[in-house]
C-alpha cells in the first residue's frame, strides 16, 4: 500500500513538472504567478485609429465666379450619394440658384435700362445733328444770297455798297461759326455715344458673366472616378443642405483608389517616437484577416485639439504599401507603428513593474523559495512590455503581483555604477 501511494505521489509530482515545463514560463505557485525575462528584439510601437483616404485626389468644384458675383455662400440642392461612380462629365450636383436668380433679374434691368438709354442717346444726337446740318445748309444759302446783293448794288450809292459788304461779311461770319459749332457737337455726340455704349456694354457683360456662372451651378465630374463627399471644418461630410464658400468651393472629391493612405492621429506623449520612414503594421475593421503594411509619410509639426478632448494630438499621415482593390475611402484602420527596434535587449510584461514614490521602479524576483525586490532601470517601453536596462536578467523569474506581506520589504537598490551604465545606455 505504502508503494502504491509513492508511485501515486511520484506521479503527481511529474504531471506538475511537466505543466510548469509547458507553461513556457508562466507559473502559480501559491497563487502568486511569475514570469521569466527574456532577451531578444523589442519593438517600440505605437498604436492608433486612423482612416482610409486617397493620397491624391481630384476635387470637384462649383462655379469659380462666386467671389466676382458677390455670393460668399450657396447651398447644395442635390448631390448624388456618397460611392457613386460617375464618368467624365457626369451629373455630380446641383446648387441653390435663387440669390444668383436675384442678381441676374437685377442685371437684366439694369442691361434694359442702359439700352434705352444708348438708343435715347443715339436719337437725340441724329436729331441734333441733324439740326446742325440744316443750320449750316441755310447759313450758306445766306451767304451766297448776300453775294448776288453785293454784285447787284455796284451801281448803288456808297453807303449800299458798303451795307451790302457788312451784310455778306456777317453771313460768312455766321456760316463759319455754325461749321466749328458742327464740328464740336460732332465730338460731342460722338462722346456721348461711347460712353452709352460702354455702359451698355459693360451691363451686357455682366448679364453673360452670371448667366455663365448660372449654368456652372449644375456641377459634374471633371475626370471618371467614385464620389467622396468633402468633409467640413468640423469633420462632418457636405450633403443636402450643406453650403459650399467663395473662397472654398469644395463640393466633393474623386479619390485616387490606387494609392491609400491612412490618416490618424498620435497623442504629443508618444508623437516624439514618431518620424517619417517608420514601418507600420495595418489592418482594416471591415476586413479583420486583411493585413497590410505601411510607413510614415508625414508627421505635424503643430498639434490640434480634437473635439470633446483636452489632449493635443499631432496628425500623422501613413502610406499604404499595397494596392487593393477593396480599400475604399473612410474604412478604419488600426495602425501598429514601430517605432524603433533594439535587437537583444532583456524586457518584461508591464505588470511586472512597480514604483515607489515617483523615482524608484523596482520588480520583484523569485529566488529559491523567497523572493526579492529589486530596484531596475527601465527603458523604452510598448503597449505589453517594458526594456530593462539594468537589474533584470535573462531568465529570471519575476512575480506579475507583489506576493502577500510583501509591501513592506525593503528594496535592493541599484549600484551607482550600474545606474550610471544603465543611463548611459
Amino acid at each position: 500500500m505504502k508503494k502504491k501511494v509513492l508511485i501515486g505521489g511520484g506521479a503527481v509530482i511529474a504531471l506538475l513538472l511537466v505543466i510548469w515545463f509547458f507553461s513556457d514560463g508562466v507559473s502559480d505557485v501559491q497563487g502568486e504567478v511569475f514570469v521569466e525575462a527574456k532577451r531578444g528584439t523589442f519593438k517600440v510601437e505605437v498604436t492608433t485609429t486612423g482612416e482610409l483616404e486617397a493620397e491624391k485626389s481630384v476635387k470637384i468644384l462649383g462655379p469659380s465666379g462666386l467671389r466676382a458675383a458677390q455670393i460668399w455662400q450657396v447651398k447644395i440642392d442635390h448631390i448624388v450619394d456618397e460611392g457613386t461612380v460617375v464618368e467624365k462629365g457626369g451629373y455630380i450636383a446641383r446648387l441653390d440658384q435663387s440669390e444668383l436668380s436675384d442678381k441676374i433679374q437685377n442685371r437684366q434691368n439694369e442691361l434694359q435700362q442702359s439700352l434705352s438709354k444708348y438708343t435715347q442717346t443715339k436719337l437725340d444726337t441724329a436729331l441734333e445733328l441733324r439740326a446742325a446740318r440744316d443750320e449750316l445748309i441755310n447759313l450758306k444759302y445766306g451767304v451766297e444770297e448776300k453775294e448776288i446783293i453785293l454784285s447787284q448794288s455796284q451801281f448803288e450809292p456808297p453807303a449800299t455798297i458798303k451795307q451790302a459788304e457788312i451784310n455778306l461779311a456777317k453771313s460768312k461770319r455766321e456760316y463759319e461759326q455754325a461749321k466749328e459749332n458742327y464740328k464740336l457737337k460732332s465730338q460731342k455726340a460722338v462722346a456721348q455715344m461711347q460712353e452709352a455704349a460702354a455702359e451698355l456694354a459693360d451691363d451686357q457683360s455682366k448679364f453673360n458673366f452670371l448667366d455663365e456662372i448660372r449654368k456652372k451651378f449644375t456641377i459634374t465630374a471633371p475626370e471618371p472616378g467614385m464620389v467622396v463627399y468633402q468633409r467640413e471644418w468640423n469633420g462632418t461630410k457636405k450633403g443636402v443642405g450643406s453650403t459650399i464658400g467663395a473662397w472654398d468651393p469644395v463640393v466633393a472629391t474623386l479619390p485616387d483608389l490606387t494609392t491609400m493612405i491612412s490618416k490618424t492621429y498620435v497623442n504629443e506623449v508618444d508623437i516624439r517616437s514618431i518620424s517619417q520612414g517608420q514601418k507600420v503594421n495595418i489592418g482594416l475593421d471591415a476586413y479583420p484577416d486583411k493585413k497590410l503594411t505601411g510607413k510614415v509619410i508625414n508627421v505635424a509639426n503643430i498639434g490640434e485639439q480634437k473635439p470633446n478632448s483636452d489632449s493635443k494630438v499631432f496628425q500623422v499621415s501613413i502610406l499604404i504599401n499595397e494596392s487593393d482593390t477593396t480599400l475604399r475611402p473612410a474604412m478604419t484602420t488600426s495602425n501598429n507603428i514601430i517605432a524603433e527596434t533594439i535587437p537583444d535587449v532583456v524586457f518584461v510584461p508591464l505588470e511586472c513593474l512597480h514604483s515607489q514614490g515617483d523615482s524608484i521602479t523596482y520588480v520583484v524576483k523569485k529566488v529559491g523559495l523567497g523572493f526579492e525586490k529589486k530596484e531596475v532601470k527601465v527603458g523604452q517601453i510598448n503597449a505589453n512590455e517594458a526594456l530593462i536596462k539594468e537589474g533584470v536578467e535573462e531568465g529570471e523569474k519575476l512575480y506579475l503581483s507583489i506576493p502577500k506581506d510583501m509591501e513592506s520589504a525593503p528594496i535592493a537598490y541599484l549600484k551607482e555604477e550600474d545606474r550610471s551604465l544603465a543611463d548611459q545606455n
